[in-house]
């Protein structure tokens, strides 16, 4: 049985957005999810390649986009 990586995207957004209760993360969920320090959470969501969106003056990336990005760099950006 194979699992296509959309699927598997899509139930960790699920999974992440159940857990927390949100459709968009900040840098403190960040340190949460991923277990990496706060500058290097700020350093993330200020990198190009990183899919934030700015709300006022707050970076946010939502849960969708986190779960692709976090696949795509663990697969090598292979889908």
């Amino acid at each position: 049985m194979e699992i296509k990586a959309e699927e598997l995207i899509s139930a960790e957004a699920k999974r992440l957005s159940d857990k927390y209760n949100k459709d968009y993360l900040d840098c403190d969920d960040l340190v949460k999810i991923t277990g990496i320090g706060k500058t290097n959470a700020r350093i993330l969501m200020n990198r190009y390649d990183f899919p934030t969106t700015t709300i006022g003056r707050r970076k946010v990336i939502s849960v969708l986009a986190f779960a692709k990005w976090a696949y795509l760099q663990n697969n090598g950006g292979k889908k």
